[in-house]
C-alpha cells in the first residue's frame, strides 16, 4: 500500500491518496480542498482514481467531492447514515453555514465491516459513530485512517448535530484501541505534534484516553 498525505484547505485537513503499487488503482480519503493539486498528483504518477472516500459527512471533509468526481469520474463513498444526514436540508444548511458547498449524494454507501478494494489493497470499514452518526475509520495493512475520530494527542468534537460523546468514546475504546498497538494512525487534521502516530502511542499518551 502506498500512502501520500497532503494537507488541504484552510482547516488543516489531511487528505490521503492510497494506491496499489501493482495495479495503480487509487482512492482519495477526504479531498477537502486543493483539488487540482490532488488530481495532478494522480495523473503525474499514472494512477487511476476509483473512489473518493469520506470518513464522515462534515463539509470540511467533503467539499472537494464534486470537483474531484467531475475531473476523474471516481465514485463518492460514505457511510449510509452520514450520506442520509448531510444530504438533508439541515445538512446542506450546516455546510453553507461553515462556508462550504454541500457534497453531492454518495454514489456508494458502506457500513461496518464492508471492504473498499483498490487493486490488491483492501480497506476495512470500521464504523465509529460519535463525532457524526456515520463516521468511519479505514483499516488495512497495518494502517488506520481515523478522520475526526482520533487525532494525534486528541479526539474529535462531540458538540455538533448528531454527535454523542458517550457513543464516541465507546467507538474509540472498543474499535480503535482494540487494533494492534503498532497500527499507524493517520488522522483527519494536522492538529498534533506529528502528522501520524500509532494506536499504542495514543492509548498510552493521549490525554483524552487516560484512565
Amino acid at each position: 500500500m502506498n500512502i501520500k498525505q497532503i494537507k488541504v484547505g484552510f482547516m488543516d485537513v489531511f487528505c490521503y491518496i492510497v494506491s496499489c503499487p501493482k495495479t495503480k488503482e487509487a482512492l482519495f480519503i477526504d479531498p477537502a480542498g486543493n483539488e487540482d493539486e490532488l488530481v495532478d498528483y494522480v495523473q503525474e504518477n499514472g494512477l487511476g482514481l476509483k473512489y473518493i472516500v469520506n470518513t464522515h459527512g462534515h463539509a470540511d471533509h467533503t467539499c472537494g467531492n464534486k470537483k474531484v468526481r467531475e475531473l476523474t469520474g471516481a465514485k463518492i463513498v460514505m457511510h449510509e447514515l452520514d450520506d442520509r444526514l448531510f444530504n438533508s436540508p439541515e445538512g446542506e444548511i450546516m455546510a453553507r453555514q461553515w462556508g462550504f458547498a454541500p457534497s453531492p449524494p454518495a454514489d456508494l454507501t458502506v457500513k461496518h465491516d464492508d471492504l473498499i478494494v483498490i487493486g490488491e489493497i483492501s480497506l476495512k470499514v470500521i464504523h465509529t459513530p460519535g463525532h457524526s452518526p456515520g463516521g468511519i475509520c479505514l483499516h488495512g495493512a497495518g494502517n488506520v485512517f481515523t478522520g475526526d475520530t482520533l487525532f494525534v494527542g486528541g479526539i474529535g468534537r462531540t458538540d455538533l448535530p448528531g454527535s454523542s460523546h458517550e457513543q464516541f468514546m465507546q467507538s474509540i475504546r472498543e474499535r480503535l484501541l482494540a487494533l494492534p498497538p503498532e497500527t499507524v494512525v493517520w488522522p483527519g487534521h494536522d492538529y498534533g505534534i506529528s502528522p501520524s502516530s500509532t494506536v499504542g502511542l495514543e492509548k498510552a499518551a493521549n490525554p483524552w484516553l487516560a484512565g
